[in-house]
Order: C-alpha cells, then sequence, then structure tokens
C-alpha cells in the first residue's frame, strides 16, 4: 500500500471515529435530561405507591447499562482513533520526507563592480568548505545533526554561507527544507556575512527616550547601509539594535564588540565608530 493511500484511508478512518464520538455525546447529552426526569418522577410516584418500586429499580439498572455501554464503545473508539491518527502521521511524514524540498536562494549575480572588502574576511566565491567536510565527518550525516552542524557552520564562517549549506544537503541527509527551517527559526543563525566589527545600539527604555533611533538611522546613513540590510559594503561594521546593553545611566548608548560608548547624540554615535576606521580599505 502507498503512503499515498495509506493516509487517505487512516485520515477518512480518524475522521469516522471522531464522528461516532460526537454522535454519542450529543446522543448523551439530549438523553440524559429525559432519564433525569422519568427517575424523579417514578420516585415521586413511588413514595405513594410502593408496588412502583420494582420499576424504578429496573429504569435505574436500564439507565446504569446504557451509560456503561456508551463508556465502553466510547473507550473503543477513542483508541481506534489514537490509531488511525498515528497512522495518518506516518503516511503523511513518508510522504513530506519523499518531497522534494524548496531550493536554496541561488548566489547572486556578481556586479562589474562591487566594494572590495576587508583582507580579513574571505568573499563568497572564496569560501572554503574543507571545514563543512570536516564538520561532517565529525558530527555525522543523520537528520539530528542539523542544529549542530549550522552551529559550527556559524561559529567558524560567522554566518551560514549558501555553499556551506548545498554541501550539507549533498552529503547528508538532511534537505534543504530543514536547513532552512532550522536556520529561520533560530535568531541566531545569519544567513548573510557579518562585518568585522558588531555595533549594537541599545533600543531599551532609557535610550530610546533619549534618541536611540536618530542614532541607529544616522549610523545606517553614515555606514551606507542598503535598506533591508545590517552590514556595510565594505563588510567591517555590522549594525544590530538590542532589546538592552545594562548601561541605562550613559543612555543613549552603544557597543562596539566589547566597547561601550555613551551620551551619545547622532554625530558622536558615528565618531565612536572612526576608532576602527583603519581597518577597512576605502570602497
Amino acid at each position: 500500500m502507498s503512503a499515498r493511500r495509506g493516509a487517505w484511508i487512516a485520515g477518512s478512518a480518524a475522521a469516522l471515529c471522531v464522528a461516532i464520538l460526537f454522535a454519542d455525546y450529543l446522543a448523551a447529552a439530549r438523553r440524559a435530561p429525559v432519564d433525569a426526569g422519568q427517575i424523579l418522577n417514578l420516585q415521586q410516584q413511588t413514595k405513594t405507591d410502593a408496588s412502583l418500586a420494582p420499576k424504578l429499580a429496573a429504569e435505574h439498572k436500564r439507565i446504569t447499562a446504557a451509560r456503561q455501554a456508551r463508556r465502553s464503545r466510547d473507550n473503543v473508539v477513542a483508541w481506534l482513533l489514537i490509531a488511525t491518527a498515528a497512522v495518518f502521521l506516518t503516511c503523511i511524514k513518508a510522504l513530506v520526507g519523499r518531497a522534494p524540498g524548496p531550493r536554496l536562494p541561488p548566489k547572486p549575480p556578481r556586479a562589474e563592480q562591487r566594494p572590495r572588502c576587508s583582507n580579513r574576511l574571505p568573499k563568497a566565491d572564496e569560501i572554503d568548505l574543507a571545514f563543512v567536510d570536516a564538520a561532517i565527518a565529525k558530527l555525522g550525516r543523520s537528520r539530528e545533526a542539523a542544529i549542530p552542524l549550522l552551529q559550527a557552520i556559524q561559529n567558524h564562517y560567522r554566518y551560514l554561507p549558501d555553499e556551506a549549506l548545498r554541501r550539507i544537503c549533498e552529503l547528508t541527509e538532511i534537505t534543504a527544507a530543514e536547513i532552512a527551517g532550522t536556520s529561520s527559526f533560530y535568531a541566531r543563525f545569519r544567513r548573510s556575512p557579518v562585518g568585522q566589527h558588531v555595533v549594537r545600539v541599545c533600543h531599551g527604555t532609557a535610550c530610546h527616550v533619549s534618541g536611540a533611533r536618530q542614532i541607529t538611522d544616522e549610523l545606517r546613513r553614515y555606514l551606507a547601509i542598503p535598506d533591508g540590510a545590517d552590514t556595510d559594503p565594505a563588510r567591517l561594521f555590522t549594525l544590530d539594535e538590542v532589546a538592552c546593553l545594562g548601561c541605562c545611566s550613559l543612555a543613549p548608548v552603544l557597543m562596539v564588540d566589547a566597547h561601550p560608548a555613551g551620551k551619545l547624540t547622532p554625530a558622536t554615535a558615528c565618531d565612536a565608530l572612526q576608532v576602527f576606521e583603519p581597518d577597512r580599505e576605502p570602497a
């Protein structure tokens, strides 16, 4: 039996079990007030006519037997529902596992002129995949190794290069869909190169009211960071907005790597980056 057909049969059986349980619930809900009314009526009549006591006992017995039968039937149907749901999920998992995942985004076309990058950071076409091969050999090729492999690649390259992710798909059981889902779910994974220096601008309450937004906007202008990006074209600075740097008394404050600067204005925030400017080659 194919997985598709098994999923269809199991899904239909699960839906039937749900319908039976729902119908039993509605029938019991409608029947309960009627039974309660009959018992109450017989109890009132038995007070004046003792000959009705056997009828009252028989009615009690009938109602109890009906409830027990319904409870037993519902238990059987509930177990069938669990079993059919498990079969359905197994078949769906098999179908999804065979389905081709979405392709990783292709490398962007090389522009005729691009800003020169720092010598400390490799270009996209200079990625050495030997580290990826070694990490796979060490951490394994199963799907369970997806997160450890991505963590190792992130720590080595400081982001997740497309070439490295393609190599993982080629050499392991991990699909492109699993890589895309994992790398987008965890915020610590980056899909774009990070600069030599990370500039963290605090946007906590104290810094926000002191002009953190204006500082961030001025830094983006000063570094010529394109819209939708967080790293300058020379890949010297990456600009991050953080919730708090723990320096509220210095608000507004930023931190370049581990070096804080506080009591900033948009102009002095740019000055705080100038000490790192010699590390960047002119564009």
